[in-house]
This record gives structure tokens, sequence and C-alpha cells, in this order.
């Protein structure tokens, strides 16, 4: 929800991202439609009833084409873009639902983005949803 400029969480938020996270848990790497970015979209959108993501949804096909539509608008990457949405918080700080930057396996890219979850971080790579220890985060927003 959105008031004024400021994201809100909707009141049952925390039953909404269980039910994101279960819904997407086998879905298969896709750049476009579900890739870490837009994983990290879904799960602000599960939470917020907001795709900020809707836009990039489907217009590109390769992570290389991605970054391409990215920069087109003026963002050096997908890390880029979260920061010009959320605000950073030291990731010891970060609460359940807020965003992490993790580091990549993907040759190339700065990091991935995930999503705090208790003690770990729920990600997805290109095998796959897969929980990251907390430990590992590079980075965190607050949404």
């Amino acid at each position: 929800m959105m008031t004024g400029n400021k994201l809100e969480r909707l009141p049952d938020w925390r039953p909404r991202l269980s039910v994101y996270l279960n819904q997407v848990a086998r879905a298969k790497f896709r750049p476009g439609q579900h890739d870490c970015a837009l994983f990290a979209a879904g799960a602000v959108a599960a939470m917020t009833g907001c795709d900020l993501a809707a836009e990039y949804r489907g217009s590109y096909r390769t992570l290389d084409q991605g970054h391409e539509v990215l920069q087109a608008q003026g963002f050096a990457d997908h890390i880029a873009l979260a920061e010009s949405l959320f605000n950073a918080v030291a990731p010891a700080l970060a609460q359940v639902g807020d965003l992490a930057v993790m580091p990549s396996d993907v040759e190339g890219e700065r990091g991935a983005l995930g999503v705090f979850q208790g003690a770990g971080v729920y990600m997805l790579r290109p095998s796959g949803l897969v929980v990251a220890d907390r430990l590992t985060v590079e980075g965190a927003f607050a949404v």
C-alpha cells in the first residue's frame, strides 16, 4: 500500500509473505519472469500490494537484457534500483521481509537480492530458491 510516497506493509503482510514464498518455492529461475530481482519485488508486492517491478516483468529474457533495460532508465543494475526505492539499513538491524543484498553466483553481478526471514535469507539462485545464512548479507533495505 502506498501512502503519499511511502510504501507501507499491509496488516496481514506476514501470512501474505509466507503464501508468496510457498508459491514460488519450486518455480524455475527465468530472467524477466522469475529472477532474483523479480523474486524480491514479488515479496514486496505480497507484503504491500504494490508491484514496483510490473514494468520490468516480461521486458527481458536474459540477465544482460535486464541490465540494458535498467541502464536505459539510469540505473547501473538491480541493486541501484533497490537503492532508489528503499532506505538502506544495517544488515544486523534488518527485519523479516526486508530486502538483503547477497553475494552473487552469477559472473559480473554486483549482488543478488533476497528477503530476510528470521535467521536466514530466502534468495533465488539459478539453481532455485535457497535459504542463505544471514551472516553472509552484504547490505539491506527496509521495506
